[in-house]
This record gives C-alpha cells, structure tokens and sequence, in this order.
C-alpha cells in the first residue's frame, strides 16, 4: 500500500471467509451504559411530570392584575390587556425590582381590560364634588370591586381608594400592557388643567421606559409576524429549491466528482500563484519608496500596515509556503487523491441506489425538535413553578397613619379588604414567587438536570443517525454484485438493527462527548466572569484549557463516528469499536488525511453552491429586482425584506447540511471498508476484493477470478 504501509503484518485484519457485511448474529452492547440511560430518561421523565405539576407556564404568558387574576383567559376573557392606573409608580427602584420579578407588577392597581386608553383624558377637579361616579367613569376602566351605578362613595373616595383611574394616557399595547405613546399626546398633555405639569409628563416616561427595559420586549415582533404571514410560502419554495439543489448535487457528484475536485485544486494553486504575484509586486514597489515599518511605527490603524513593505513580505512569505505545501502533496500523494476521488463518486453511486437514505435526516431532525422541545416546555414550566406570594405595602411610607405597618405581612389579592388598615392606604401587591419547599428549593439543579438531558439525548440522536447510515453503506459496499446483492431496505434494517442492541454503545458515546461539551460550558461561563478581572495568568490559563478542551471534542466527535461505523458493521461494544476504528486509521493515516481534507473542500463548494445561489435568488425576488408581469408571483409588500431572505438562507444551509452530512457519512463508511477490504483481502479466489473496478485499478489491483464488483 506504499506510503500506508501498516507497521507491522501482526496489526493487519485476518481474512474471515464468512464475513459479507455487517453481522446477523449479534448480540446487546454496553448494557449497563444502556440501564444507565434508561434510568436517566426516567429521572428526565420524573422532572417533567413534576415541572407540569407544579409549573403554571400562563405566568409567562399572560399578564395578571392587581387581585392575581389572568388577563384574556376565564373571567376576563375579552379583556387581554393591562391597564396601570398610576404608571409614575413603576419608575422607582423597588417597583422595578418588583417588575422584573413578576412580568412588570407595580404598585399601583391594575385591571384587565378590552382595548387600551386612546386618548389622554384627566378627572376635572372642578367637577369631582358634584358628579355622580357613573357620570365620570366607565365601568370596565374601574376596579371589578365597585360598581359604578351602586357604589354610595364618592368621587373623592374612590380616588383616595384608587378604585378607579385619576387620568388615562394614549397607549398601545406592548405583549398585553398598556403603554402610553407619547406621540399622540405630549403636546396635547399641556393643555389640560388638573395636574402637576412639571413632574407628571417626565415620571410616565421614566415608568414607562423602566417597564420597557425590564419586559426586553420590541414593537418589530408584530412586524416580524406580519411579513411571515405574507411571505411563508414564497420561504417554503426557496427551501424546496435548497433541496433539489442539494439532490442534483449528490447526484451529479458520480460523473463530475473528477473535474469539479481538480478544477478547485487548480482554481486554489492559480489563486495562491497570483497571490505570490501580487504581494511581490507590492513588495518591490514599497521597497523602491522606502516605506518601511519604522516610518509608520505602532499605530491602532491597521490599513497603515498595507503601506509598508514588511506586510507584503510576509504576506509573500506565507503564500509561498502554503503553495509548496499545495505542489508537494500533489506530487507526492496524487494517488491517494485518486483514492479520493473513486471513493466520492462511490458514494454518489450507492446513494443513487439507496434513495431513502437522503431522507433520513428527517427522522434525525424530528427526534431532535422533540428533545428541544421536551426541553423548552419543562425549563417553562419549573421556571414558573412557584406560586405568586403578595405582601402588603403602604402606598405612603412617610404617612404618620402608616406606622407600625412595614411590608413583610402577607396577603391575599382575591379577599384583601384595604378598609381594615385605614386610615392608612395600602395595597396588596406582588413579592416574590414561593422558593420554599423541596421542589422549589432545588429548581436550578433541576433545570441543570433538564441541561443535561437534553445535551445527552441530542447527541444520541445524532449517533443514532450516524450508526443506522453506516449499516446502511456498509452492506453496500460488502455485496459481492452490486446492485443484485444490496439487500432489501437496508436503511430500515439498520435502524431496528440499531435500535435493539446498540442504544447502550450510543449512550456510552453520547455521554462522552455530552461530559466534554458540559467542561466546554463552565469554562465558557468562568471566561464571562472573568471579563473584567485584571489577573492575566488567570485568563491566560482558562484560554488555554478553552482551547485544549474544543480540540478534544473534535477529537471526540471524530472517534465517535468511526466507532459508530465499526459497530454498525460487527456489532461491537463501544471501546473495542472506538480502538478498531482508530488503529485502522492510523495505519492509513496519509489517506485519512487527504479524504478527509478533499470531501471537506467538495463539500464546501456544495454548500457554497446551495446556499448562495438559493441566497442571491431570495435576495432578487424579495426585493423585487426580478421583473414579474402576473401580480399572483410578484413579491409581497414587507416591512423587512431581510428577514425572508435570511430565513430562506439560514433554512438552505440546513437543508444542504442534512444532505451533505449523509453523503459525508456514506464516504466515512466506505473509506473504513476500502481499508479492511485492502488488509482482509489479497484478490485471490478466496479472498476477493469488494473494492469497485476504478478503486483496483488506480491501486493496480484485481481479482484473479477475473470478476469486479
């Protein structure tokens, strides 16, 4: 095998003459790695029920009034909408804290109701001891405790008890509250008597700013949905387009996998030659002028370094190294490039006669939307698992008649009765959710918990796909007579095949890497703590195991793979697989290199190719740059027509991704067997090659019966 020569013929793989494929007779794998699973699901399992249990995800839905009721659900279905009486009462600090802790709750009262105030209106002082409260206010702008019509208070009264509002701004409705808009009435505002000028206008700001900043919430939302609804399925096209792309290319890979890798290797050492060519010519014209660096010093601006000659130098310098490095392996392993080539278009040839396999990243992609899924709604649901506690607060801590009452008493919004503490006002509002008891104390291990799962079963999912893919290719490239000895649904057997006694080995590969990408998280969080800490060995430490900690779950992921190929092929345990995979390809480690390196490279293009074309064509057609004469296939009219486009674009990238990653895993899979076809195998009677006929023939290879797979 020249330059892959194994170290010795001891390491070789013996010739099995009853070996054809992956095994029939196999047996269960890992098995204690697999209860470990099982009983680990079942915890997962155990956390939803629990988070459903306690968990009311309607608090991070919908908004609450001031008695702890629901807007636009049960007895306020048709009112959807938060209206703050007093909005000048969340600009304070303590209310701000409260806003942040329970979806923008203020000490002020609160009612759920039908629209939001659309004009600024302010109860007449001059009016207030002689009208009627019906004659004032509407009833659904009034708290649900008083009715208008029967209440013997008082306009004054019910001012002083803030059962009804002293004035309404303009508003709009910002994810369910009422914010005023301050366009439509700040010029108006000055015009109306009754209130203090000089305060009122610069305090609802200042409350309105502080809700809008801790709710992170923006007006683009609505917008954003407009333009889906308009223009969701013109998206759908773009994606289907990205996916016959990405078909025709895999496809046409068996017939243009030669030209199109030698044009791009071509197209790389003219690039790299004119390169050369440039930085030397700026190099000598620099070095004519005498522009040296000495002249330009350190400076911030680095477009002043392309004014000397040492940038070009060094610019030359590196493109001549990377150009040798180009010719040399051209020289030196242009067969191992061949090898490439012929196992490329393989893989094109057996995709072509296994179909099914390019549609099984759907069921990868269903089984992980599930696991995010899963995820997302039992993090919702402990995040809001604990019920909402209210203490009483007076609204005038320095009043005289409040003394004796502090906040730390607690209360209940349905039956609370404000009468009882007069003549001091207060108010029952919101404290904290409940964190007391078992369940609540323990919520972030829970949720950690709920992180750890989902990591964990994302990368089974993963393996599961890579291993049900490798059966598939394997049992392609071990038939004898292609295509009559392919068997029947081999992409369906490998996945039962899979499911019944490998899920431990999976688990145990999943758990591996799970552990790694879990180090890589804390590290990630200890390097966002120390942004601001001044101790560089400290940094300099925590960036060096960063970087030794992402190499290794390269590492991981690549080992992984291989093994999942050996065990997909003889039904091993997860360690023996992984050394298997890892020995046979460091004996052939020349080639591992050059495949690995040229599938990339063809790959790239591919997605370049899908995703840019797809891309540029969304860019057109939104923008309405492609002239259409029937207004049925003109572009809608949208307020960003970025956002389609960068759907279209991001969807496309996917949708070549699963493709890719099949072809990807069919060329992995037939590389492992090529090489155990090379050591099992000699090309005699008994022994012969399964390798196709361009494979034998660029390594001077046949089968002396005469017969080529």
């Amino acid at each position: 095998m020249g330059g892959q020569a194994v170290s010795s013929s001891e390491q070789k793989l013996k010739h099995d003459p009853s070996f054809h494929g992956p095994i029939k007779n196999r047996s269960c794998t890992d098995i204690i790695c697999c209860i470990i699973f099982m009983v680990f699901i079942a915890g997962y399992f155990v956390v939803g029920i629990l988070a459903w249990l306690y968990g009311d995800p309607r608090q991070a839905i919908y908004p609450r009034n001031s008695t702890g009721a629901y807007c636009g659900i049960g007895e306020n279905r048709g009112k959807p909408f938060v209206f703050y009486f007093n909005i000048m009462q969340c600009a304070t600090s303590f209310n701000l804290i409260s806003a942040a802790m329970n979806g923008l709750q203020c000490p002020t009262p609160q009612i759920c109701v039908p629209s939001c105030p659309a004009k600024f209106w302010v109860v007449p002082p001059q009016i207030i001891q002689k009208s009627k409260p019906e004659d004032i206010w509407n009833q659904t702008m009034c708290q649900p405790a008083i009715d208008l019509k029967t209440t013997s208070l008082s306009v004054s009264e019910i001012l002083n008890l803030q059962l009804c509002p002293e004035y309404t701004v303009p508003s709009k409705p910002v994810v369910r509250r009422c914010f005023p808009s301050f366009d439509s009435f700040e010029a108006e505002f000055f015009n109306v008597s009754g209130m203090d000028k000089n305060k009122t206008l610069d305090t609802i700001k200042n409350g309105t700013e502080q809700l809008l900043e801790a709710l992170g919430a923006k007006n683009v939302g609505l917008k954003i949905f407009e333009d889906f609804t308009q223009s969701w399925y013109w998206i759908l096209i773009g994606l289907l387009i990205a996916m016959v792309l990405s078909l025709i290319f895999l496809l046409l890979l068996r017939y243009i996998a030669g030209v199109l890798v030698w044009v791009i290797i071509v197209g790389l050492l003219a690039a790299t030659a004119y390169g050369i060519y440039h930085c030397y010519m700026e190099y000598r014209e620099l070095d004519q002028k005498g522009a040296t660096i000495k002249s330009v010093g350190f400076t911030t601006d680095v477009g002043a370094y392309r004014s000397v000659k040492e940038t070009w130098l060094a610019a030359l310098i590196i493109l001549c190294v990377v150009g040798g490095i180009m010719l040399l392996t051209l020289l030196f392993l242009r067969k191992q490039i061949l090898i490439a080539i012929a196992l490329i278009k393989e893989a094109s040839r057996a995709i072509g006669y296994m179909m099914s396999s390019l549609f099984y990243p759907l069921v990868t992609f269903v089984l992980l939307v599930v696991c995010v899924a899963y995820w997302g709604i039992t993090a919702l649901y402990l995040a809001t698992s604990g019920a909402p506690l209210y203490r009483i607060a007076p609204k005038n801590d320095s009043s005289p008649d409040c003394i004796g009452i502090s906040g730390n008493q607690s209360c209940s919004p349905m039956t609370f009765n404000a009468s009882t503490y007069r003549p001091c006002l207060v108010d029952c509002i919101f404290f904290k959710y409940n964190d007391e008891g078992l369940f609540q104390r323990n919520l972030s291990n829970l949720q950690i918990y709920n992180f750890v799962g989902l990591l964990w079963c994302i990368n089974l999912v993963i393996a599961l796909g890579q291993c049900v893919l490798a059966g598939a290719f394997a049992s392609y490239y071990w038939a004898f007579k292609k295509p009559q000895d392919i068997p029947a649904c081999a992409v369906f057997n490998a996945f039962v095949r899979t499911l019944r006694y490998h899920i431990g080995s999976l688990a145990f590969g999943a758990l591996i890497l799970t552990i790694v990408q879990l180090i890589r998280i804390v590290l990630e969080y200890m390097d966002h703590k120390l942004k601001g800490s001044s101790n560089k060995v400290a940094k300099c430490l925590l960036c060096c195991m960063q970087c030794c900690f992402w190499c290794l779950e390269k590492f991981v992921k690549f080992l992984n793979r291989n093994a999942y190929i050996m065990i997909a092929i003889y039904g091993k345990n997860f360690c023996v697989s992984a050394k298997n995979a890892f020995m046979l390809l460091m004996r052939n480690a020349a080639r591992v290199v050059v495949l690995d390196k040229v599938t990339d490279l063809l790959l790239f293009f591919g997605k370049l190719l899908v995703v840019g074309g797809v891309g540029i064509l969304s860019f057109f057609f939104f923008t309405g740059r492609i002239p259409i004469d029937k207004p049925e296939f003109k572009s809608p009219v949208l307020n960003y027509y970025w956002l389609p486009i960068l759907t279209v674009v991001v969807g496309a990238y996917f949708i070549a991704q699963g493709f890719f990653s099949v072809y990807n895993m069919c060329i992995d899979t037939l590389f492992l067997c090529f090489l155990e076809d090379l050591e099992r195998n000699d090309g005699s009677q008994g022994k012969p090659y399964y390798m196709s006929k361009s494979l034998m023939n660029i390594l001077n290879k046949k089968n002396k019966n005469g017969k080529a797979t």
